[in-house]
């Protein structure tokens, strides 16, 4: 008898629980891939909009912690769900991806027009060539292209792909090639707001070492190196050192280190909360690894660790 009005109970409950709010139904396609299937198991209802509402997956987006788990096979299948009609297909770190599942993507979505596979290390520079060729063969042509991390991209591949991607763009979009690109602000990109402020490639050919990377422009208006015309202020991570916080360039004498181990301008480290024990900052990135002592101080992690005798690869 208690179990069944123990039942009972529970049935009421649960025809008593309220739908959820309809502003959540439209939040639901600009998620990530991940976040779209944790939803799909809160209820029913969310279930089912997941499943039938193709909206949701226009704009396909695989990043952490589903990036290592992604193959070509699951790739088809998630794309599917888009019927043909898919827009943007964003793929970061998903080192599992290979040549053969990007090409059968573009060819059975051919509106396509944001790819994004940066550190897709089972992609090769031909099957990146091999899917802006599928997808600039029709009018809708690619509009952005972000392939940073993948290997042994060379100059000839470079010349191609700026060739394939520059057909059929109108001359704002070539414009936009000449808007700068900081370096302090390339962890604030956003898919969905690319074609406003990025390039048509992220990557082009560094006018120092004359590599095919990521180029930098230098954030400040009175910089030395921009008023020394052998030494541009423009240029790739390697050639130049930049502040981790301001993105400007840093000079061999300037050059101060953080917590976080990356490298700021003097100005920058001057002005950043430091670690009460090191008397070192962390940057805009890593600002949720402080620490707080017992007197509301702030600790970096290492020192933290040490004060503890312990590392966090230990715990975990």
């Amino acid at each position: 008898m208690e179990e069944s009005s123990k039942a009972v109970e529970v049935e009421q409950e649960a025809s008593e629980a309220k739908a959820p709010h309809e502003a959540l139904f439209l939040v639901l396609s600009y998620l990530p891939v991940y976040e779209v299937v944790v939803m799909s198991q809160v209820c029913t209802s969310l279930r089912d909009a997941v499943n039938n509402d193709i909206l949701l997956w226009l704009n396909v987006i695989v990043q952490r912690p589903l990036s290592w788990r992604l193959n070509d096979e699951i790739l088809i299948k998630i794309t599917s769900k888009a019927n043909g009609r898919l827009k943007t297909l964003a793929l970061i770190n998903c080192m599992h991806v290979t040549d053969h599942g990007l090409q059968r993507v573009v060819q059975q979505n051919p509106l396509i027009n944001k790819l994004h596979i940066p550190a897709c290390t089972g992609i090769t520079p031909e099957g990146v060539l091999g899917a802006v060729k599928t997808l600039c063969q029709r009018s809708n042509c690619l509009k952005t292209l972000s392939i940073n991390g993948i290997y042994n991209i060379q100059k000839e591949h470079l010349d191609m792909l700026i060739m394939n991607l520059g057909k059929n763009q109108p001359l704002e979009e070539q414009q936009k090639q000449q808007q700068p690109v900081y370096y302090h602000e390339r962890c604030s990109f956003s898919v969905f707001k690319q074609e406003e402020s990025w390039r048509l490639i992220d990557l082009e050919i560094c006018p120092r070492c004359f590599e095919v990377r990521m180029v930098y422009d230098c954030p400040k208006e009175h910089c030395t190196r921009r008023e020394w015309p052998l030494a541009p202020c423009r240029g790739c991570n390697f050639c130049i050192p930049r502040c981790e916080n301001c993105g400007g360039c840093i000079e061999s004498g300037e050059v101060e280190e953080g917590a976080c181990e990356d490298i700021f301008c003097l100005e920058c480290w001057l002005q950043l909360p430091k670690c009460s024990f090191c008397n070192k900052p962390y940057c805009k990135q890593h600002t949720n690894w402080w620490c707080t002592s017992s007197d509301s101080s702030l600790i970096c992690k290492v020192c933290d660790e040490n004060s503890h005798g312990y590392t966090y690869t230990d715990v975990l």
